[in-house]
């Protein structure tokens, strides 16, 4: 096998391992979104679903609190892997840009992919503040950390105004960083395959970032605007 036949392999093993990792995360943030909307459901409600998530989901199969680990260890290889492949694929773009092709390629990219690289590095640092919000109680502005009442922890954060700023921001660059991912995502495994299929990924990667759009934002803004306390 040529040098050039490896590079081309590898390139599509990466772009594989980029779209399933991205499709895994997805998956995550349409369930993260449905348990979100459950703030409408009252305290009790949220509280309960949040507590099992943590600590009862596949038990006794698992010993209490388990699964939210093995399954935080899982999300966080997918997002190690995907970010890797990311980087390389960067690498050995850079390392073509100066082609006719890859210039003429460039001009015809759309802002979201013009910019998917920087809002992916954005978004990790905004995940991370997120995490040390909710999950080690390291930050938290607007609560106290409480373990038994996750409610009043979300509750107490969107009533701060910036809070509530900077979750839009983060949540409209999910969308545009989604938007695109998505469609590459099922191209890459063999979906696009003309002009109709084209057509249906496009239209499917717009409804589902508006659909986590609108489905992050709903919850929040209530909060924010005092529908829900």
């Amino acid at each position: 096998m040529s040098v050039q036949q490896k590079a081309v392999r590898s390139t599509v093993v990466k772009k594989a391992i980029m779209a399933l990792t991205g499709l895994v995360l997805v998956g995550f943030l349409l369930m993260h979104m449905f348990g979100n909307l459950k703030v409408f459901a009252g305290p009790a409600e949220y509280n309960h679903y949040a507590l099992w998530l943590k600590q009862d989901l596949l038990y006794p199969i698992l010993p209490h609190g388990w699964f939210i680990w093995l399954f935080r260890i899982f999300l966080i290889l997918c997002v190690v892997l995907h970010l890797y492949c990311a980087l390389r694929l960067t690498q050995a773009s850079l390392r073509g840009r100066g082609t006719p092709y890859v210039r003429r390629k460039r001009k015809e990219q759309t802002f979201s992919v013009r910019w998917l690289r920087w809002f992916g590095l954005l978004l990790i640092a905004l995940i991370s503040f997120h995490i040390l919000m909710f999950t080690t109680g390291t930050f938290t502005p607007g609560f106290e950390y409480q373990f038994e009442d996750p409610y009043s922890m979300y509750v107490g954060a969107f009533q701060v105004w910036w809070v509530f700023a900077a979750y839009g921001v983060f949540m409209l660059l999910v969308c545009f960083h989604l938007r695109h991912g998505f469609w590459s995502a099922f191209t890459t495994l063999g979906a696009n395959v003309g002009p109709s299929s084209r057509l249906t990924l496009n239209l499917l990667a717009y409804f589902f970032a508006a659909l986590l759009f609108v489905g992050f934002l709903l919850p929040a803004t209530a909060v924010f605007l005092g529908w829900v306390i």
